[in-house]
């Protein structure tokens, strides 16, 4: 692999050093970013950092050696070379008895330091491209997006769908719009002892009284060498037939539906003798569905039998532990697919990933991965259509410097000093701001 186009943060508070190891990196095919203090050089780093870190040990305020613990806690496998004095060696090697990468002593002549960059550089390579295949892998296996998470509701969740998933029953999936209710349902199909036979998706809003016989019981061949077609039962036979939005089918079709679940056979178009009908059926929907039946607005017949378990599918808003993680995967398995580089997180999309409520839940936080892997600005494509238009920039640029506050806060560990010295701004600014937004820096020590 060759380092041409690896990007490397240099961090050093000399400027005539830094400037000459700039010069030197952009010789040797590197692109450099340069940083005269630790603090800035954190911001936009993430697990998904494609390069490597070089830095000076002695610094004032934050130093190499807390900065190179500050990027392992970040993440562990980010290479961090150190630049001593000869003075500091004994200290540099404590360094990488504690994760450092590697060290070198000043002052490095040009070859020593691109072919320790290289190293560290091709390295960093593996760690990503290693990554990219656990995820594609976890993929493969029917692992969703959407259920990914550590919190104990995800959790929860995961071993929900697990257990049902062995029973083979039907199901109900309930969940508002958008946080995933199809792929419970295709884990479900996936874990359990169908997997090798047909998912079959079914969108109830779109099925027409005239069009539902055909749909689902197939259409004869016209003539002697026209071929029929099959219905949707043939088609998911021994498989699962998955009824998404099963609120908004029509009550003229809920009857003719009913009767389909309650029997155990079928009879396709075309043929002379029934079939047997081994379907498992799964249904989602994002309503209350047992009041819709009080009411008279849904078959309650038809409610019990599709709902031989339910599972509740939580709100985004419910488990904003996993977000990070979640867009995060979702960023990576983007842009793979779509064949370019894993963005940098900027503070404004960190911002917004802080901020906002994500009424659209996982189908809206895909969306925004979608337009930041595209290197699309979110600010304009995802602005909250709530506010009131009058005080739309007033209401968002508040939001905007809550979420940047927390954001700074959350980097620092809490500190106000280091803070101050990232947002550029008077000690009583600060404080007044964190006031208004009720915004307590010791949460995030």
């Amino acid at each position: 692999m060759t380092p041409g186009g690896t990007k490397v943060r240099i961090v050093d508070d000399e400027p005539d050093l830094l400037s000459a190891q700039v010069q030197t990196l952009r010789l040797a095919g590197f692109e450099p970013e340069a940083f005269t203090s630790a603090q800035p050089a954190l911001q936009g780093l993430s697990p998904d950092y494609p390069g490597v870190i070089l830095t000076d040990v002695r610094m004032p305020g934050m130093d190499g050696l807390e900065l190179q613990r500050r990027i392992q806690a970040l993440d562990p496998e980010l290479p961090v070379i150190l630049l001593t004095g000869h003075g500091d060696v004994q200290m540099a090697v404590a360094a990488l008895k504690a994760g450092a990468w590697d060290f070198l002593t000043k002052p490095a002549g040009a070859d020593e330091l691109a072919a320790a960059l290289r190293r560290a550089s091709q390295s960093r390579a593996l760690v990503l491209e290693n990554r990219l295949l656990r995820e594609g892998f976890a993929a493969a296996s029917g692992e969703d997006p959407f259920l990914w998470g550590n919190s104990p509701i995800a959790t929860h969740l995961r071993q929900t769908i697990d257990r049902v998933a062995e029973t083979g029953v039907n199901a109900l999936i309930i969940g508002a719009v958008g946080s995933g209710k199809e792929a419970v349902a295709r884990a479900l199909h996936a874990k359990g002892n169908r997997r090798s036979r047909p998912f079959v998706h079914v969108i109830c809003a779109a099925l027409d009284a005239s069009r539902f016989d055909a749909e689902f019981f197939g259409q004869a061949g016209l003539g002697n060498r026209a071929e029929r077609i099959p219905g949707l039962l043939e088609k998911a036979q021994r498989g699962t037939l998955f009824f998404d939005a099963i609120d908004t089918l029509l009550p003229a079709l809920q009857a003719r539906l009913l009767s389909i679940l309650g029997s155990t056979e079928f009879l396709p178009a075309g043929a002379t003798s029934q079939r047997p009908l081994d379907v498992r059926m799964l249904a989602s929907t994002s309503t209350d569905l047992p009041a819709l039946a009080s009411r008279g607005d849904f078959r309650s017949d038809l409610l019990y039998r599709l709902s031989g378990v339910s599972i509740h599918v939580p709100p985004l808003s419910a488990r904003r532990e996993d977000l990070q993680g979640i867009f995060r995967r979702l960023l990576i398995d983007i842009s793979r697919r779509q064949g370019l580089p894993v963005p940098t997180v900027s503070a404004g999309v960190q911002a917004r990933l802080d901020s906002h409520d994500w009424p659209g839940n996982l189908r809206e936080l895909q969306q925004f991965a979608e337009a930041v892997a595209m290197g699309l600005d979110p600010v304009p494509l995802f602005r909250d259509e709530s506010i009131d238009a009058r005080a739309s920039l007033a209401a968002q640029v508040a939001e905007y410097e809550a979420a940047l506050i927390r954001s700074v806060l959350r980097q620092t560990g809490g500190s106000v000093v280091e803070a101050l010295q990232l947002l550029k701004i008077p000690r009583k600014t600060l404080y007044d701001k964190m006031a208004r937004h009720g915004i307590d820096p010791s949460v995030f020590r």
